[in-house]
């Protein structure tokens, strides 16, 4: 037999107790309490808000981008900067150094040209220019402004 108590706590859903009848005497024999809980939904319910709370927290608590962020631009565009500075002197160096070894190469072109020129002026043949021997055979006049050769 199955008996429900409606005066026990209204957090009791049920009450069951079972009689078992032997004969003239009637004994208990197992009392159940079934007990509507919440408790559990209750504790996941606030945790999952806390944990809404906390994710939106997070987002919105960070704002725009954080100033790490911007010195870290900032240090890449310095970075940048410097090797194109560091870039524009390598060229500018090798450009200078281009430059000198052509005009060192004019110079020995100038230089083997001369060597050429003397060489050719010494291995040509002298030239002899006759002059007549002069006309009138009067004696040489020195006077103070002559030229003294």
């Amino acid at each position: 037999m199955t008996q429900d108590d409606p005066n026990l706590d209204p957090n009791l859903e049920t009450v069951r107790e079972t009689f078992i009848t032997r004969g003239p005497v009637s004994e208990t024999v197992e009392t159940v309490v079934v007990k509507e809980s919440n408790t559990g939904w209750w504790v996941a319910g606030i945790l999952g808000g806390l944990v809404l709370i906390a994710v939106l927290w997070i987002l919105f608590a960070r704002g725009s981008a954080p100033v790490t962020e911007d010195a870290l631009l900032d240090a890449q565009a310095e970075t940048a900067a410097a090797q194109a500075r560091a870039d524009q002197a390598v060229i500018a160096g090798q450009v200078a150094g281009a430059q000198a070894s052509v005009d060192i190469a004019r110079a020995d072109a100038a230089r083997a040209e001369a060597e050429a020129r003397a060489a050719e002026a010494r291995a040509a043949e002298p030239v002899v220019i006759e002059a007549p021997a002069p006309a009138t055979t009067a004696p040489a006049v020195v006077s103070p402004t002559a030229p003294q050769n």
